[in-house]
């Protein structure tokens, strides 16, 4: 299978969705696409941005650190459901993907970042877009990502931004709708080896993409103007942390933790969670993990980091490629206050009220 079967594999899964029907043996080539020259720009605004959040019409879960396991979710009766299908375990080869953002499925080929619309849309044209060649900076590598974000709901809106960040320190971030002559990767070197691991995220309230440091304390925001090369560091103040029991503070200690902004459009809060896992067994060699525990952190803008098990009516959508939160009135069967994790290992719901710490 080459990368082109393995595209049609997986649009083959999605139209038998969309469409209601068995898959099919043969589908319509993508329809490859150019972006029209427009105004250059020199940042990224959100003007055309939604004021609220929907939910993306498909995830694709990966772990750059096991790529053998994939989980397709797809948006289905206003909720996020898994595909019924087994992921082959060379996706990830075969396709070269390297993340999500907003419906649109992101590939790096040869050094070349390919953009793939979601069939959704319109199965009968899958749009792609090419960008410019990738440059890998001197001593970083850019074979693995760990996740894409852009800054509107198309790659083809004229402010459009697409940021990838790669495991280590490169951050690129490219403007897919300019002219040929205008379009180019700005290539940055994240000098806070806290921030080499860690997702980026688009704050539409900031205007910038975002990355919080390992272990929370940081959080560093690029834009294509002041702060290209030299982030704006946000530092936090943990406050009304939950007193812990020894065997929960051992749990926490010993699990593999991850953090990750999120932010909400519709109230314009931030929040941080926190995200504790733990290998709970292996199967076929291949080590499954499931979640421990979750803490949120409502961020203001003065650094403040509060712990908080109340959200209001809003609900978190926490994935590896991207998150987001939404009104839980807006999302079939969710319930206030809950968190909704969708992993390679496993897709489960945390009742933030409902945790126990002592």
């Amino acid at each position: 299978m080459n990368i082109h079967e393995g595209f049609l594999y997986l649009l083959k899964l999605f139209m038998s969705l969309i469409l209601n029907q068995p898959p099919k043996l043969c589908l319509r080539k993508p329809v490859l696409v150019r972006c029209s020259p427009l105004h250059h720009s020199n940042g990224f605004s959100s003007a055309s941005l939604p004021q609220s959040q929907t939910l993306p019409l498909t995830i694709l879960c990966a772990d750059p650190c096991r790529p053998h396991l994939v989980r397709p979710m797809v948006r289905r009766d206003g909720d996020m459901d898994a595909l019924d299908y087994e992921m082959p375990s060379d996706f990830m080869e075969v396709t070269k993907m390297i993340g999500t953002s907003n419906g649109w499925i992101t590939s790096l080929v040869d050094g070349i970042v390919q953009i793939r619309e979601h069939p959704g849309k319109n199965p009968r044209q899958v749009r792609t877009i090419f960008l410019p060649p990738h440059e890998t900076l001197p001593l970083c590598q850019a074979q693995m990502a760990t996740n894409v974000a852009m800054s509107s709901s198309s790659p083809l809106k004229e402010e459009c931004a697409v940021a990838v960040k790669f495991l280590g320190p490169q951050l690129s971030i490219c403007k897919p709708a300019q002219s040929n002559a205008d379009r180019e990767w700005i290539n940055i070197r994240i000098s806070n080896p806290c921030f080499f691991s860690s997702p980026v995220m688009y704050s539409e309230k900031e205007d910038m993409f975002r990355i919080v440091g390992s272990g929370g304390h940081l959080v560093g925001s690029w834009d294509l103007g002041r702060h290209k090369y030299t982030p704006k560091i946000q530092r936090l103040q943990f406050q009304n942390l939950p007193e812990l029991s020894k065997a929960k503070r051992e749990l926490l200690y010993s699990s593999n933790t991850s953090e990750h902004l999120v932010e909400s459009r519709t109230t314009g809060e931030t929040f941080m969670v926190k995200w504790y896992k733990r290998t709970a067994k292996t199967i076929y060699g291949i080590e499954r993990m499931e979640t421990k525990a979750l803490m949120v952190f409502k961020i203001d803008e003065q650094g403040n980091a509060v712990y908080t098990q109340d959200i209001g009516d809003l609900c978190i959508f926490l994935t590896r490629s991207e998150s987001f939160c939404v009104p839980a009135s807006s999302v079939r069967h969710m319930r206030p206050n809950r968190v909704k994790l969708i992993d390679v290992d496993e897709i489960t719901i945390i009742d933030l009220a409902t945790q126990k710490w002592n």
